[in-house]
């Protein structure tokens, strides 16, 4: 099981969890998490034990010098964290780690476990793949949900996905059999540009958690980066006939299939959380609350 460090009881908290490998294209929804950790303060307060989830060979430790000049040897995990975001009334479980190699039911049974007793109430997954869609346009973000009453409240969508999944699916299917309520976002991705980072997309995720929680996120570089990031990939794209040709396409295709409803309301949201940002402070627990 995962020692925890005492931590005061924690108020209504939402879990957030992201996994490095097969469901992090471009590491954006890893991300995520390191920026929360980052402007909430987070503190780590747990980790799993390596030996029984990973393979070395794959996930090696690295070796490096501490700050006090001393050799020190770190081990690839996934660790929880807790934060206690000033303006969100709640406090918030992070989960930041890598996809197991072995083990995956105890992983996720471990890591429940542990949200359960810091008193988690709602658990939300991160993901991000690699999809047919043009760097020049909004990333695309799906949100679906495990219960119906928190489909139609954030006005999500069930998954009809069938396929391979990996450990943010399995994830999900823990948090079904112990009947604790999840969400799932994923970002797409776009295939031609596929290394990391991608602060589009993450910039993207962190808007859809503004939404679910209610409350505005400081984003410091991440805007500026994904102007930087898009900027980039344009002038990759100029130096390719083919690549420009390519993208152009998808624009087209992109532009076609969205509909104007659709971009009416990704319109509103966007406003919704720039009133958000510039309106004076309400004070945290305003807002509903999910």
């Amino acid at each position: 099981m995962i020692e925890l460090e005492d931590v005061p009881d924690l108020v209504d908290p939402v879990v957030i969890a992201a996994f490095a490998g097969w469901n992090d294209a471009a590491d954006a929804s890893s991300a995520v998490v390191d920026h929360l950790m980052q402007v909430w303060d987070a503190r780590i307060i747990g980790s799993v034990d390596p030996e029984d989830y990973y393979d070395f060979q794959v996930n090696r430790p690295t070796i490096g010098t501490d700050p006090s000049g001393h050799r020190r040897l770190v081990w690839m995990t996934t660790q929880i964290a807790v934060a206690s975001p000033p303006d969100l009334g709640r406090d918030v479980i992070l989960i930041r780690g890598i996809e197991p190699n072995l083990r995956w039911r105890q992983f996720c049974a471990e890591l429940l476990a542990a949200c359960d007793d810091l008193g988690g109430e709602l658990v939300v997954t991160l993901g991000a793949l690699l999809a047919d869609t043009p760097h020049t346009r909004p990333v695309p973000v799906t949100g679906t949900a495990t219960e119906p009453d928190l489909v139609d409240r954030l006005k999500l969508e069930q998954s009809t996905y069938e396929g391979p999944t990996g450990i943010v699916g399995v994830f999900q299917d823990a948090c079904v059999r112990l009947d604790i309520p999840a969400v799932s976002y994923w970002a797409a991705v776009p295939h031609y540009v596929p290394q990391p980072p991608c602060p589009k997309a993450t910039l993207a995720l962190v808007g859809q958690l503004e939404d679910l929680l209610q409350t505005s996120i400081p984003l410091d570089e991440l805007p500026d980066d994904a102007r930087a990031w898009e900027r980039g990939v344009d002038e990759l794209a100029e130096e390719d006939e083919d690549v420009a040709d390519y993208v152009r396409a998808l624009e087209e295709t992109r532009d076609t299939t969205d509909l104007p409803e659709a971009s009416g309301e990704a319109i509103a949201r966007e406003f919704e959380r720039y009133l958000k940002r510039n309106r004076p402070d309400e004070g945290p627990g305003q807002g509903p609350q999910v």
